[in-house]
């Protein structure tokens, strides 16, 4: 029942986020919208309210907002060309286009903001769990339990500040300032080069001195403007993340089998729900960047594309003819139709124990 209400609630709600953008900037401009559809397909409910037939739709994966004088070759009467979508200027119909993606990423804005000031940051605090065998932590003398307080002079106050301070000396010793029981002292430590894997599973070199965080968290209070900046960053991280994702992806070193589609979202929904209503409104705006960030990509049919026919329109003056908006409409069908065909093979294939069979 959790992961059922819990995957409504996360495509639900980032569904209309993301039509709300378009609907609320083409009434902005005062473009006569027609249809605002939470799902594809025959209507199963709905109701009007002035020109607008708001509506649920029998297929639940998606939805849209259609506006007068959206299609190409469509024809609108004299007296409403005004509120037509195709007779307004190139920078408003982009607008338009782009605010889809862009409310995605308010959303999420607005999501990491109100958690940083409500909840606080979550930070790891630089505590020794674990001392590996013959590592030069071992043999320096540091012990399980250990709290650093310093590196080479260097206050620290997470495990973050720890991994970069040790990275950015390379080879060179350091000296940790250590906090053991009541006793302060210090011992200098040689790091090791040694392979380590990256989120990506890439093999790097790194200097390490072979200890594992306690895990340890203490929750950081923000301030509002904190909490501004931290959502800001959070919000970027994750968009960065999500590009660094897609390059690894085609370039093959991020499997096509951790694509996935409706099945994967749900069960994880489900999980982040059981947490607590935070994760599962982190896990919704997490998901909201990538929805974002996926439709801003040129393909037609998407968000993305439509910005670039107008960019074309934009530059040449002449918007593209509708024969080649067909063709692209036809290559971006068929660019999404293999990918979500992918999509929900890779989710019954992990349904069935099968997951290792996709590359």
């Amino acid at each position: 029942m959790t992961t059922a209400w819990s995957f409504i609630l996360v495509l639900s709600g980032l569904i209309l986020v993301h039509e709300f953008g378009h609907f609320i900037v083409a009434k902005r401009f005062g473009i006569k919208v027609l249809k605002f559809s939470l799902g594809f397909g025959p209507r199963v409910w709905g109701i009007v309210r002035g020109d607008t037939d708001y509506c649920i739709s029998l297929f639940p994966l998606g939805g849209f907002v259609k506006m007068l004088g959206e299609q190409p070759g469509e024809t609108v009467s004299p007296g409403e060309i005004s509120m037509s979508f195709s007779h307004r200027p190139v920078w408003q119909r982009a607008a338009v286009v782009f605010a889809g993606p862009g409310f995605n990423f308010l959303f999420a804005w607005i999501v990491f903001f109100v958690i940083f000031l409500l909840y606080g940051n979550p930070i790891i605090l630089p505590d020794i769990g674990k001392v590996q065998n013959s590592s030069p932590a071992e043999k320096a003398g540091i012990m399980p339990g250990d709290h650093i307080i310093a590196i080479d002079g260097h206050k620290v106050y997470t495990w973050t500040e720890v991994s970069r301070l040790i990275k950015a000396g390379g080879r060179h010793s350091v000296v940790l300032t250590i906090k053991r029981g009541k006793e302060t002292i210090s011992i200098r430590v040689t790091p090791a080069i040694h392979k380590i894997k990256d989120i990506f599973g890439k093999e790097t070199k790194a200097p390490v001195i072979g200890v594992i965080a306690a895990g340890h968290i203490k929750i950081e209070k923000l301030n509002p403007l904190n909490a501004l900046w931290m959502a800001c960053s959070r919000t970027w991280e994750v968009t960065v993340l999500t590009w660094e994702v897609l390059v690894k992806l085609i370039q093959r070193v991020v499997p096509l089998s951790s694509l996935g589609g409706p099945i994967m979202i749900a069960q994880m929904a489900g999980q982040e729900a059981a947490q607590g209503i935070l994760n599962l409104f982190y896990f919704m705006a997490l998901l909201s960047i990538n929805l974002g960030f996926l439709n801003l990509l040129p393909i037609p049919i998407l968000d993305g594309g439509n910005l670039a026919f107008l960019a074309v329109e934009g530059i040449t003056r002449h918007p593209p003819t509708r024969r080649q908006i067909r063709i692209a409409q036809q290559i971006g069908i068929i660019i999404l139709g293999s990918l979500m065909l992918l999509i929900f093979y890779n989710d019954i294939a992990r349904l069935l124990g099968y997951s290792h069979l996709i590359h």
